[in-house]
């Protein structure tokens, strides 16, 4: 085959829909029509002789050629990318980028507030938006560019990806003030925590309240709960955190949380929180970002300013 037969248009629909495998996705993500899409698809079927995507219920599923053909496209595009971009400038103060990032409800807790704040003062024109990193094929959708950076405990973001982390943090139980637990002392009360040690016996007895939230650090909670054989007493079960301060507050429901998102609301909602009575691991959160982006200066950017806001 020879090289002036290739459309470079044609390679980047190609690696588009073999990370996406939807037509509908590539044609967004390249702000094209859907038909066009179909038409480059056309085209490289011709010049490969090959039908490279098989449409299936699950999408289009790449034939044997076309997985050969990923990563030496993959590896050309990218460094073509790098040879077009090397002396472009981002400047922050001016730029309209928008970034999409992945984390949790919990973590928008913790990190939009300063995070917008930090934005409002050095780049006013960017804009954020967030996705839940169950929510979305998060290793393709990154490779797509479609998501720039994930925050959170992500163990299967490895190959392919760059991380550094940011903190990490341990599990307590929260609970509302006057709480049957709340066994405070004066001095431990005008700071808002408490002092008290609860036993096993304490958080089986107690009514609970269970953030369901498979696929994060949150789960691997339960999880570890249930390999301890830990009988909990479940009363309530939601899918986010969204509410659990207000749940808290106003009944005698307790609650296994982040040591972060327990001091956010002992200092909005004036909740008490003790050591967690069950040796929990610690959690690690992480910033990631994947391998194709690691020297475009606004991912680089954006990473040097969630380092310099959140890391510990």
């Amino acid at each position: 085959m020879d090289l002036h037969a290739v459309d470079l248009n044609l390679l980047v629909v190609f690696q588009h829909l073999y990370n996406a495998r939807r037509v509908s996705r590539v044609a967004e993500a390249l702000g094209v029509t859907q038909p066009a899409v179909s038409n480059s698809l056309a085209r490289l079927r011709k010049l490969f002789n090959d039908e490279l995507f098989i449409r299936t219920s699950r999408g289009m599923l790449p034939t044997p050629m076309a997985t050969e053909l990923a990563e030496p496209v993959a590896t050309a595009l990218d460094a073509l990318h790098g040879v077009f971009n090397r002396q472009l400038a981002f400047d922050p103060a001016t730029s309209q980028r928008a970034f999409q990032i992945a984390m949790t409800d919990i973590g928008e807790v913790h990190f939009l507030p300063k995070l917008m704040h930090a934005l409002g003062e050095r780049a006013p024109g960017i804009t954020v938006s967030t996705v839940r990193n169950t929510a979305v094929n998060l290793r393709e959708e990154m490779a797509a560019g479609q998501v720039d950076l994930a925050v959170g405990h992500l163990p299967d973001l490895s190959a392919e990806f760059f991380q550094r982390r940011l903190f990490r943090q341990k599990y307590v139980c929260m609970f509302r003030p006057g709480h049957p637990l709340d066994r405070v002392t004066t001095s431990a009360r005008s700071k808002k925590t408490s002092t008290a040690r609860m036993t096993r016996e304490d958080f089986e007895r107690s009514e609970q309240v269970m953030v369901v939230a498979a696929g994060t650090g949150h789960g691997q909670v339960d999880e570890f709960m249930a390999r301890a054989h830990v009988q909990r007493n479940i009363r309530l079960r939601v899918p986010h955190f969204v509410a659990l301060a207000d749940i808290l507050h106003a009944t005698d429901l307790i609650a296994t949380v982040t040591e972060k998102f327990a001091q956010r609301s002992a200092q909005h909602f004036g909740l008490r929180y003790v050591d967690h009575p069950l040796d929990i691991p610690d959690v690690q959160i992480n910033l990631f970002w994947h391998a194709r982006y690691h020297r475009e200066p606004a991912s680089q950017w954006m990473r040097t300013l969630l380092f310099e806001l959140f890391s510990e």
